[in-house]
């Protein structure tokens, strides 16, 4: 299975608010979902979403947003009430920030009342966390879609002229899904030319996206045995057989492209039980390394490898001293808090959270 947070939504919440202020009083409850009207190629298509703000409302004072997407339990709701207790410790101006809790509906969901809109399978094949299509007619978009067109509908100059900054957040199989989503869009670019800032945090994902057959053996890389793991080099792990939503691009040259964009990784230190109940165990992901916290150090290293001299990397990585796979440790310590809402506002409340440290695989 893919990374998950085990945690209920009452024991995330509770977890959140004490990470922060020791008092489940500074907890927000979510608000009921909203529905989102979104078009990809002339076809239209609703799709929830959790919001500190109407989405149909006066959206002219926001200068940032926040999407912070849920891992394999598609509790969209937890994840916003965690991101909205650290908003409001934050000391911003919640009226000059959009934060947004993306929720990918499956067949289980429809009980909520996702109903009338694509829907992609919990697991396995045509996962949303993969970016595969959604799987009931007469929808058939990618999930990683589905954050271009929302993107493109939530940057119109028209209806936030103070735009400035855009922050992808993600945990576990959320992390998963924003680390292809970095390494695969093709609208990036676009948003910075127009003085949108767009920026990746990825925390605790069971694997990475490799651009070459190459993975971690000793302190070096070389392609993996392919005799032991016959897949490891399949999408979602590398590069053949890519979704149809990467396709059109080399894997170097997405590379290229990939290290120039702006990325925070997030290790929790003691995210590092290779037996850990919902790490991914399939070889694929094996050949990355034994666990969370390995495979991303590793990772750290291969894209320093890639770069070599000559490519600078847009990275920012550290380690969430004391914090295992949980999203609200993650986020709300004092590094999470500071890729998700940037260090401007006047109270970043960076003291309350976990302590940080430089990643080491990032030497």
């Amino acid at each position: 299975m893919l990374g998950s947070v085990k945690k209920s939504a009452v024991t995330t919440i509770l977890y959140a608010a004490m990470a922060l202020t020791a008092s489940a009083a500074s907890v927000q409850p979510a608000p009921p979902w909203q529905r989102v009207h979104l078009t990809h190629d002339s076809i239209a298509y609703d799709f929830p979403v959790y919001a500190n703000h109407p989405l149909d409302g006066d959206l002219s004072k926001i200068e940032q947003i926040v999407v912070i997407q849920h891992g394999i339990l598609r509790n969209g709701a937890a994840y916003y009430a965690a991101g909205l207790s650290f908003l409001n410790d934050s000391g911003i101006d919640p009226d000059q920030v959009l934060l947004l809790a993306p929720n990918f509906p499956a067949k289980a969901d429809l009980v909520k009342g996702f109903e009338r809109m694509p829907l992609w399978y919990a697991g396995g094949e045509h996962n949303w966390a993969d970016g595969d299509d959604s799987v009931n007619p007469p929808y058939r978009i990618s999930s990683l879609q589905v954050l271009d067109d929302l993107l493109q509908k939530l940057t119109d100059k028209d209806s936030l002229p103070r735009l400035r900054r855009v922050t992808l957040a993600g945990h576990s199989a959320g992390a998963q899904m924003m680390q292809r989503y970095a390494a695969l869009n093709n609208i990036d670019e676009g948003l910075r030319s127009r003085g949108i800032a767009l920026r990746y945090v990825i925390a605790n994902p069971s694997s990475y996206l490799y651009f070459t057959p190459e993975r971690p053996q000793g302190a070096g890389f070389a392609p993996y045995d392919s005799v032991q793991c016959a897949a490891y080099n399949q999408y979602r792990y590398g590069m053949q057989n890519v979704v149809p939503y990467g396709q059109g691009r080399s894997g170097m040259a997405l590379f290229q492209r990939y290290a120039q964009r702006q990325i925070t990784y997030l290790l929790g230190a003691n995210d590092n039980d290779p037996n850990h109940s919902n790490l991914d165990k399939r070889c694929g992901a094996e050949a990355q390394g034994p666990s969370r916290l390995q495979r991303g150090l590793a990772y750290q290293r291969y894209e320093r490898h890639l770069a070599g001299a000559a490519l600078p990397l847009v990275r920012s990585e550290y380690e969430v001293i004391g914090v295992g796979h949980d999203q609200a440790g993650m986020f709300g310590s004092q590094c999470g808090r500071a890729a998700l809402f940037g260090n401007d506002g006047p109270g970043t409340g960076l003291g309350s959270g976990a302590v940080c440290r430089p990643a080491p695989g990032g030497g």
